[in-house]
């Protein structure tokens, strides 16, 4: 499902993966697609079944990391709040949220060396101004998992890298520590647990929500192939470019045939489709049993 046309509920927007929709005054309904980002540029191919996964793997880690911060979720079935000709659309991909106001900022955790982290590593010594050790290579582990802020960009526009500083700016001092420790608390976390089921979770992104006295929630997304770098433990080598069971492998089909990460996308040939199916899956798969 490329796009969702729920018509019983308002339309409040449709992100890079997500449409939104009113639920009363106080939830929303999230609708997973399949559509993929990528280089944030929306793909115009659908990933089979992809939304579903996100959906699952996303509720599977709320549920796991509850005891750590709260989050979005209201445990009402998406398919009570459209009409009955509707369900179908949201059967299996959808959740339906507490309406909680955004922080404009992603809370980027990274325990590996990889991708614009391992660029900027290259030529400064350091990743989004944090200094780092010397020696360390491509997939080398961070001595500790370090919290690199992000701004959160529009479809089609790129995430910028700020200084914790920065973030605190936006968010106030208070609360940028609060979302940096709880940051890393649900990456260790989950990290640790991954590494039980064989993956490394090479570096992820969190989103957060405040309600209306001021909670801290879990939003959007959590530790999915979307928002994460995962890669199979057997086969990962300090040095060498990792395997990955996320959308590091539609990124690299990309780069190949030249993409230059801007919009218009190329359609996706559907084996390169199915394949990035079949690696979210198979995250999916070890990561819940």
């Amino acid at each position: 499902m490329y796009e969702s046309s729920i018509q019983s509920l308002p339309l409040l927007g449709r992100g890079k993966v997500r449409d939104i929709y009113a639920v009363g005054g106080d939830k929303l309904l999230i609708v997973t697609t399949d559509r993929l980002s990528a280089f944030d540029v929306v793909l115009p191919t659908p990933i089979p079944e992809k939304g579903r996964v996100l959906t699952e793997m996303a509720n599977f880690w709320f549920a796991k990391l509850a005891g750590i911060v709260p989050n979005q979720l209201t445990g009402i079935d998406p398919e009570t709040v459209v009409a009955p000709g509707e369900r179908e659309q949201v059967r299996g991909r959808s959740i339906v949220v507490k309406k909680l106001a955004p922080l404009p900022v992603e809370a980027v955790v990274r325990g590996y060396l990889e991708g614009g982290g391992l660029k900027e590593y290259q030529e400064t010594g350091t990743v989004c101004g944090i200094a780092l050790p010397a020696g360390l290579k491509r997939a080398s582990k961070l001595p500790e998992p370090i919290f690199t802020p992000a701004t959160k960009a529009e479809a089609g526009l790129h995430d910028e890298n700020i200084s914790f500083e920065r973030m605190a700016q936006v968010v106030g001092e208070a609360r940028a520590k609060e979302v940096r420790d709880v940051a890393l608390e649900l990456y260790k976390t989950a990290a640790d647990y991954a590494l039980t089921r064989g993956i490394i979770i090479a570096d992820t992104k969190f989103e957060f929500g405040v309600d209306a006295a001021g909670t801290l929630h879990l939003i959007d997304e959590a530790l999915t192939p979307d928002s994460s770098r995962f890669w199979p433990l057997s086969s990962w080598k300090e040095g060498e470019v990792p395997e990955s069971f996320d959308k590091q492998y539609i990124r690299n089909w990309l780069d190949s045939i030249g993409f230059q990460r801007k919009p218009p996308a190329p359609e996706v040939p559907r084996e390169v489709a199915l394949k990035t199916s079949e690696k979210y899956r198979e995250a999916f798969k070890r990561l819940a049993g």
